[in-house]
């Protein structure tokens, strides 16, 4: 394997960069894990389009455990780094294993995200003027509302909640898969690496946030090439900031 390499601003490209190319150099394993999770956000879409609350939780959820189904990819990346293409029976290894840490860690952000639905829910209906009850009705009384402030704040309090989380999984995801480390041991490394290079890793949050907007925004079509490529980028950006 190369040496990592030294984390400076512009890191997050050149992980989009490395993440691009491991996608394409072995695309059947991503492509896959992309299509079976657009498939699966768009079944909750067609379940829950009516129920704002119920599509928030479930595109919540969605959002935060969708890092869990992609941790094969990151096997992926670790092998073609050494010259190899896994065969997917082993790529899908890593989900048949049924780690128990990646276990725990997806019911911990399964969690996090009901979390996050529940103090939005509050938040909306004890501030909103009009019930909340349709994803129009949140367009019209929070997102297009006349006095400004309270879709603000709603957008600050995820970004607040979304924070940890992400602090939490950024390195420890990737670790958990290339290391038999303990779950605690690669959050402490995860929060470790945000707290030696803060601007860097809010760039690449903020990256990693858009670009999976505007594949969301492609009636969930983008998923396909985006989670596998984020997937694989995630592994280049665990392996510089853990200093593999």
């Amino acid at each position: 394997m190369s040496e990592p390499a030294p984390i400076t601003i512009t890191s997050p490209l050149h992980w989009l960069a490395l993440g691009w190319r491991d996608l394409w150099a072995h695309p059947v394993p991503g492509l896959l894990h992309g299509a079976l999770i657009a498939l699966f956000g768009g079944a909750l879409l067609l379940l829950a389009h009516e129920r704002f609350w119920l599509l928030a939780g479930a595109f919540s959820g969605f959002l935060i455990v969708a890092p869990i189904l992609a941790t094969g990819l990151y096997a992926v990346s670790r092998a073609l780094a050494v010259g190899r293409r896994l065969p997917l029976r082993e790529v899908l290894d890593v989900w048949r294993s049924r780690d128990p840490r990646l276990v725990r860690f997806g019911l911990l952000l399964a969690l996090a995200g009901t979390g996050w639905v529940l103090t939005s829910a509050g938040l909306i209906t004890l501030a909103a003027p009009a019930p909340v009850e349709k994803p129009v009705d949140f367009l019209r009384v929070v997102v297009l509302a006349p006095q400004a402030g309270l879709f603000e704040v709603w957008l600050l309090q995820g970004a607040l909640l979304a924070a940890p989380v992400f602090a939490s999984t950024v390195v420890a995801l990737p670790m958990l898969v290339d290391q038999p480390v303990p779950v605690h041991q690669a959050v402490g490394a995860s929060w470790r690496a945000v707290a030696n290079h803060p601007a860097v890793l809010v760039l690449w949050a903020l990256l990693l946030a858009v670009i999976t907007a505007l594949a969301m925004l492609l009636a969930l079509v983008g998923l396909v090439v985006v989670i596998p490529w984020l997937a694989h980028a995630s592994w280049h950006a665990y392996r510089d900031l853990a200093g593999r």
